[in-house]
């Protein structure tokens, strides 16, 4: 069987497998694109996917950024000692009893749409705006999940303010990253003032596992717009996937740095209450006693206690619970390094805390009414802002076995424009509406009962332990004894409560780090160390693109048959290069050669498709999508003009995919000149 890779029919040919014929695109083929043309390339056995050791640019320091859905800071640590991590400073404002290490996920922009603040100096600020003032200001808060769930994700989609007014999400995202960087850049001049300016920095940025490819590169785009790298220098930036880099600082931890759910007290409340899980794991100690040598290698390469107590191929689920998600990894521990294999692809759901801000939304719709609560979000956005805050402080402090109802202050801004929209008054509303149990208080503030606190909860609670259970039940994941909650949403005792309670009764031991809301910010600059600690993950999707078969009759469809020069062939044949849930190690290639169809050819443009099964036969199958393109930027072919009546010889372009790291990126070389051929995946442009 022949097979040509059809990039639209246009002639596009591979020359990595046996099965392909130099056969060109037929004239006015439908799906014909002019400027991508490829030549044939003679047949070559298809080479089997390498590894290789991925390059590693010189840095001095690692500079990791916690870009999360609800709060954000960033950490840094030095080559010299990598495992010494710098916590950002201390921001200013904030809310009573909640630690400042991280700052809220807020932008503010002017009404010209310039930077004006970010964290809680932009929240604080807004909320001082007068109500008419603040119309014309863009504030923007939690915009990171829109990126989640933005189906056709570009470089021109838009962010709405709080305010209804629109602006390119790159802006609103690069912004924010310019203002870390400043903020990281003038902190590391302060406590190292000969640190050199140029090429001294690795960046990190934090994503969710569960984001897609086009997810991924937004984020880089929007940090080449902030300058934190320029594109020449791409490799100084890594992306971080949250759950992984939880895994790789959890890793680390000794057992006084974790707590076991399982051996709290009934009723005990914030994590330094809990007994801590160095009792936990004394059968296992027991046992690896057999196998001192393996522990002793474990320790000596820097892993943490835990892990040193652990057998080589143990495995555990990392379930970061953050503001807008809930994303689980499998990791196995892999002896004796201590590299990290990944079991399962990445998955989770939009389970965050901001469930349970909108479930406040929706009861407050309930009592006021839905078209009121519109209006006033719209007409007073910064007092909505102030009623959130407000929220927010009692969230925290909910928990499953507390006794006292909660008070949520209402803005004046609220009771005043209600008064005038509906012609009574607030308590009036509370009256009226069918929710009893929340009440108005004589110090003029919600009232509401603990139980009807944890029922705002239950929702996205039950989803993320849906979420966790759906992957505990994957035969790939059977044997999984440990769970570690990490994130910002897992502080809460609800969460934990809930989490412990449908899991521990099935031996599952639930673990959750002291430094819960930093434990992805600290991995990630650990990660940034060493991003290699991650050896092994599995490809979330299928990859691959369309070609042309040799036609078979009775085994190809008779609406792919295509007949040129009375040659036989199926079209729209998915090719594929990496297979969804397959194994792929770091720095392992997929390696395909291409030739120009013309002389003096300087773009080659091939179409990318993508799907969740592993067995999709076609292009045209239902689920297989084109997510992207593979572009080749040509220089002039070398050697000047041909002899007259000679052929011109072809040029082949080897191009090396690789799928096993956090992206996926592509090298290209032009194999006659053995130049480097600027090659990339261009997810944004579909």
């Amino acid at each position: 069987m022949l097979a040509v890779p059809e990039m639209g029919l246009q002639g596009l040919y591979s020359g990595s497998s046996p099965e392909r014929s130099p056969v060109p695109s037929p004239p006015g083929s439908p799906r014909t694109q002019e400027s991508c043309g490829i030549a044939p390339l003679t047949p070559s056995q298809s080479p089997k996917p390498e590894a290789r050791a991925p390059q590693q640019a010189p840095f001095s320091v690692v500079v990791a950024i916690d870009f999360g859905t609800t709060s954000s800071g960033y950490a840094f640590s030095f080559a010299s000692d990598p495992e010494a991590i710098h916590m950002m400073r201390k921001w200013e404002g904030g809310d009573p009893g909640v630690a400042h290490q991280k700052t809220p996920t807020c932008l503010l922009l002017t009404p010209e749409g310039a930077f004006h603040s970010f964290g809680y100096t932009a929240r604080d600020y807004y909320h001082d705006l007068d109500p008419e003032e603040a119309r014309d200001w863009l504030y923007f808060e939690k915009f990171k999940m829109k990126i989640h769930s933005a189906t056709d994700l570009t470089l021109k989609t838009q962010l709405e303010a709080v305010n209804g007014k629109k602006m390119p999400a790159l802006e609103v995202f690069a912004h924010a990253l310019c203002f870390f960087k400043e903020h990281a850049l003038q902190e590391l001049r302060d406590q190292c003032p000969s640190l050199p300016e140029k090429d001294t920095v690795r960046w990190v940025l934090t994503v969710p596992a569960i984001w897609k490819q086009p997810a991924k590169q937004f984020m880089r785009e929007a940090a080449y717009l902030a300058g934190l790298v320029s594109r020449e220098d791409a490799e100084q930036l890594l992306i971080a996937l949250e759950p992984e880099a939880a895994s790789v600082y959890c890793r680390k931890l000794r057992l006084h740095q974790l707590v076991d759910l399982s051996s709290r007290a009934p009723g005990s409340g914030r994590l330094g209450e809990r007994r801590s899980i160095d009792s936990s794991f004394r059968q296992a100690r027991e046992q690896l006693r057999r196998s001192r040598h393996s522990r002793t290698f474990l320790v000596e390469s820097g892993v943490g206690e835990l892990w040193a107590e652990m057998q080589a191929g143990d495995r555990y689920v990392v379930a970061d619970c953050g503001g807008g998600t809930v994303d689980l990894t499998v990791h196995q521990l892999e002896q004796p390094h201590g590299t990290l294999k990944e079991l399962y692809k990445a998955s989770g759901g939009p389970c965050g805390a901001v469930g349970v801000d909108l479930a406040f939304e929706q009861l407050l719709g309930r009592i006021f009414g839905e078209d009121f609560i519109a209006t006033f979000k719209r007409q007073r956005p910064a007092a909505w802002v102030d009623l959130t805050i407000a929220f927010e402080a009692r969230k925290r402090t909910a928990g499953p076995h507390r006794a006292g109802a909660l008070n949520i202050s209402l803005p004046f801004s609220f009771i005043d424009f209600y008064r005038k929209q509906r012609g009574h008054n607030v308590e009036t509303a509370l009256r009226r509406s069918s929710v009893n149990f929340v009440k108005w208080s004589s110090q003029g503030m919600l009232r509401m009962s603990c139980e009807a606190m944890n029922d705002l909860f239950q929702p996205t609670v039950s989803g993320i332990i849906q979420h966790i259970e759906a992957l505990l039940a994957r035969p790939e994941v059977q044997g999984v004894k440990l769970l570690f909650l990490v994130g910002g949403f897992a502080e809460s005792a609800v969460l934990q409560h809930a989490v412990q309670a449908a899991l521990g009764a099935r031996g599952l031991r639930v673990v959750v780090p002291h430094d819960v809301g930093l434990t992805i910010l600290k991995g990630a600059v650990l990660f940034g160390q060493a991003p290699g600690v991650v050896r092994v993950r599995r490809s979330p999707l299928t990859y691959g693109v369309g070609v042309l078969n040799r036609f078979v009759a009775g085994r190809h469809p008779p609406d792919k048959l295509l007949v040129r020069d009375g040659r036989r062939w199926c079209t729209d044949v998915f090719e594929r290069f990496v297979a969804a849930e397959q194994s792929v190690a770091l720095g392992e290639e997929v390696l395909r050669s291409y030739c120009p169809a013309r002389p003096g050819q300087r773009r080659v443009l091939i179409n990318l498709y993508c799907c969740a099964a592993e067995d999709a036969r076609f292009i045209t199958d239902p689920g297989v999508r084109k997510c992207g393109a593979l572009s080749l930027e040509l220089e002039p072919a070398e050697g000047g003009p041909h002899a007259a009546g000679a052929p011109p010889s072809r040029r082949e372009i080897r191009t090396a995919m690789q799928f096993g790291d956090t992206e996926i990126k592509v090298t290209a070389v032009d194999v006659s000149t053995n130049r480097s051929v600027r090659a990339a995946i261009d997810f944004l442009s579909n």
